[in-house]
């Protein structure tokens, strides 16, 4: 329901259609968070309000909720130009490294690991 259309099966496409005419609230939850997530990526702060607006009478309620309740956070990556994204990518690289060895090596291999790996 969430993924391109356009390379969905015909049997998929036949049951997408077949839920979005049977539940035609999902349909309207996946719009309103559609656009969200569009407000999100185009760093669109005007809209926000008006999505929070939009959203509390729908099935996405609860979620339009919070994000009212802690609007500040919510606008703050729209706003700002910082991202942590360079270094969750690192914290997410070290935990991988750290899960693949499983307890067979001390923090001399896990550097060894690490350091090898980024050249």
């Amino acid at each position: 329901m969430t993924g391109s259309r356009d390379r969905l099966a015909k049997a998929e496409t036949v049951v997408v259609a077949a839920v979005g005419t049977g539940v035609p609230a999902l349909i309207e939850a996946l719009e309103i968070i559609a656009a969200f997530h569009l407000m999100i990526r185009r760093k669109t702060e005007g809209d926000l309000c008006a999505w929070i607006e939009h959203g509390r009478p729908s099935p996405v309620a609860p979620f339009a909720n919070g994000v009212d309740r802690d609007i500040k956070s919510v606008r703050a990556p729209i706003t700002c130009g910082w991202s942590n994204g360079p270094a969750e990518g690192q914290i997410t690289k070290l935990k991988l490294v750290k899960r693949q060895m499983y307890g067979h090596g001390k923090l001399d291999l896990l550097q060894a690991r690490l350091i090898g790996s980024t050249r």
